[in-house]
């Protein structure tokens, strides 16, 4: 009998259909029930051993909410009948309308939780306890999508439990050591991740949108052409890379496309279409390791009248120094159709990165200074110690491709102008593993739309001392005027936008949720904080979400 390994997961919603991800023991047909009798199946299918189905769910009534089920061969298997905890309530498809408001919730960087009884030691899960606060009042508020902008696994920074399951796989001396090698390894952090029952529940009934960043594969993926060439001559790099884009293509990538597209995609047919479809999924990646323009992770998302651009800032990069750019040519052909169409149907852009646009100036200048060192500019000396700088400061945000800046704040201050302008252009991001938001202001023009950057991190990840004060620093006159210099040595063209900090730094594992009606927003931030003297049926301390700040942006 098969039985569920990993899942449910809701990922698309809209008014009349949905998708749920379900990893399965074995082949089968996975069956999603509605309570009033609406519903959806799809054969699995098979990856490295794994299987797998994509269940679409069709027939749904804009504006309504049903409970549903998981059959796999006609047998139950979800909700679990030895569930844990009880008091989490049936997972259930809220299906929108686009009169409603819509509420974005969005973070990054989520270190899996420890086992359970074992002490946190980087304080209480953001996610774990939106979870615990939804169950408690099912009919209260809740996101209509979850955006998760990156570092949803840790390839490279692995939990001392998976690192015991490594040590009993293979010999930790040979390289990669305790990261991450192959496939295999991969769901093991997926099953770390989602299994966490508070999490399982919550991706089972809040929808979710994904996009990768570094620590999905490994930290500063991508940073420089000369990083990947180091990285190309290890023994072990080729099979990291492709199991990790494998996987994400796997678990994060298919849920993040309507149901229409998923069936007119030739991959996702050719790997239903045989009875293992490893050699094919592994084909592609391969591509799209040769050829970054192979494969397009990019995606748009419309939720009534507010729309989603979901950016790959990670494997669309061109890298080489003459031509370094953020996204390749065809990548932001795509960004700016998908920016510039049908303004007048939408009333707030959002782009999501999983790195910041806008960051602290000292940082920003810092960055756009290395860049200049490392072209060349100041000479060879200097862009060898530039390329040393930027692996070792992490110098590789959009501030380090500065042909790429300033073609992003020229489209979003198109895309914010004139008669169908919208209300907001917002960029949302995480990585940096703190949170603040920053209004942007153009010299030149002046967009009708009111321009953000929100940044949020981490979900669950550790905040030293030195990211705090470093980036309080980052904020400050003295560090601007220190960036400044660094701007002059390296004879940088001044931005053509210009960025003041209006909230922030804030240090917690946060979420920030946007309430978007009509032409309004509204923008909170909450950080998961253990509530004093309160004991959980685990014996854990339990935790609650407290709001930090909660704003108009616009009324």
């Amino acid at each position: 009998m098969a039985g569920l390994r990993l899942g449910p997961l809701l990922r698309y919603v809209d008014g009349t259909s949905a998708t749920v991800w379900v990893e399965t023991s074995r082949p089968c047909t996975a069956e999603v029930r509605c309570a009033d009798g609406t519903g959806g199946e799809a054969r699995t299918f098979q990856i490295e051993g794994h299987h797998y189905a994509l269940v679409p769910v069709t027939g749904l009534t804009p504006g309504t909410t049903r409970a549903y089920e998981v059959h796999l061969d006609g047998t139950r298997v979800w909700p679990l009948s030895d569930a844990p905890f009880p008091e989490f309530p049936d997972s259930v498809i809220h299906t929108p309308t686009d009169r409603a408001a819509v509420r974005v919730a969005f973070g990054s960087c989520r270190w899996a939780a420890p086992p359970s009884g074992e002490k946190d030691p980087v304080g209480p899960d953001a996610l774990d306890t939106l979870a615990t606060r939804i169950a408690a009042d099912p009919g209260g508020e809740r996101p209509d999508v979850l955006l998760l902008l990156g570092d949803q696994v840790y390839a490279d920074e692995t939990s001392p439990a998976t690192r015991r399951w490594l040590a009993a796989r293979r010999d930790l001396g040979d390289p990669p050591g305790n990261e991450v090698a192959d496939y295999e390894e991969y769901t093991h952090l997926y099953y770390e991740s989602w299994l966490d029952p508070e999490v399982r529940w919550l991706l089972s009934t809040v929808p979710s949108c994904m996009i990768f960043d570094d620590h999905d594969v490994i930290d500063d993926w991508n940073t420089s052409a000369s990083w990947l060439a180091d990285m190309r001559t290890t023994g072990w790099w080729q099979e990291r890379l492709l199991s990790g884009l494998m996987s994400y293509w796997v678990h994060q990538h298919l849920g993040n496309l309507p149901p229409a597209q998923l069936a007119a995609d030739p991959l996702y047919a050719a790997v239903r279409a045989t009875p293992d479809g490893t050699a094919v999924l592994r084909s592609f990646a391969a591509e799209a390791d040769a050829d970054a323009t192979a494969a397009r992770w990019s995606y748009r998302r419309d939720f009534g009248r507010v729309r989603l651009l979901m950016v790959d800032s990670r494997a669309a990069r061109v890298l080489d120094e003459p031509n370094r750019s953020m996204l390749d040519p065809g990548e932001a052909r795509w960004l700016r159709e998908q920016a510039l169409d049908a303004r007048e149907s939408y009333d707030h852009l959002l782009i999501g990165t999983s790195l910041p646009w806008l960051l602290p100036h000292l940082v920003h200048d810092a960055e756009a200074w290395d860049a200049a060192l490392c072209r060349g500019d100041k000479g060879a000396r200097w862009a060898r110690f530039g390329e040393k700088l930027r692996r070792a400061a992490d110098l590789e945000h959009w501030a380090a491709f500065p042909a790429s800046f300033e073609a992003l704040a020229d489209l979003i201050a198109e895309a914010g102008s004139g008669p169908d302008a919208p209300a907001t252009v917002l960029v949302l991001s995480g990585d940096v593993h703190h949170a603040y938001v920053a209004e942007a202001k153009w010299p030149t023009r002046s967009p009708d739309a009111r321009v953000l950057q929100l940044t949020c991190s981490p979900v669950h990840n550790s905040i030293p001392l030195s990211i705090r004060l470093g980036f309080r620093f980052g904020w400050s006159a003295a560090a601007r005027a220190l960036g400044r210099r660094f701007a002059r040595h390296g004879d940088c063209a001044r931005p053509p936008v210009s960025w003041r900090k209006t909230g922030g730094p804030w240090f917690g594992n946060q979420l920030m949720t946007l309430t978007l009606h009509g032409r309004s927003a509204r923008l909170r931030l909450e950080q998961a904080r253990e509530a004093r003297g309160e004991r959980g049926e685990r014996g854990a301390a339990t935790a609650e979400l407290r709001t930090v700040v909660e704003s108009e942006l616009v009324p």
